[in-house]
């Protein structure tokens, strides 16, 4: 088993080797505007996943597989001829989902926004169901009431609760 650090060494040249030939150019009409986001090689490096994304319609990302899927013998050459190992490994392309997956969260958070923009105009017109504030408060002591207490305690000089006798 290789140690991950080459494994990443590994799938960075291959992801270079790979866009390199994609921007050079294929012969084939259907591939699209293509761009290598990510490679994954395994442990051992025997495989290696290549992740892309299509700019274009749907129809066009279908054409594009279908033109990777067709040049994957002759990229897996490119790929065997540029990097220094006993074996090269092979390679399997797949659509990266990040571009659909970022435009449903983009979807998700303006939804968000529209609703809590809704809340918020709700809330600035809403009245309370019952009093403005519904916490108790607080007893309000009476002028004959404060001849009884002050600050040292109740009246009779002592802080203790029976008057001071123990």
């Amino acid at each position: 088993m290789v140690d991950d650090q080459r494994a990443r060494k590994m799938a960075d040249r291959i992801q270079q080797i790979i866009a390199r030939r994609l921007e050079k150019g294929i012969k084939d009409p259907r591939l699209g505007f293509v761009t290598i986001t990510d490679v994954k090689v395994t442990g051992d490096i025997q495989h290696a996943s290549i992740f892309y994304t299509v700019y274009g319609t749907d129809e066009e990302r279908a054409d594009t597989a279908a033109a990777l899927k067709s040049a994957t013998g002759m990229l897996r050459t490119e790929v065997g001829k540029n990097i220094t190992a006993r074996l090269t490994p092979s390679i399997e392309f797949i659509a990266d989902g990040i571009p659909e997956n970022a435009a449903a969260i983009d979807k998700l958070l303006q939804e968000a926004r529209q609703r809590d923009a809704e809340s918020a105009s709700l809330a600035s017109t809403a009245e309370y169901a019952g009093d403005a504030d519904p916490y108790v408060k607080p007893r309000e002591v009476a002028d004959d009431d404060e001849a009884d207490y002050s600050l040292d305690g109740p009246a009779g000089g002592s802080d203790e609760p029976d008057g001071g006798t123990r």
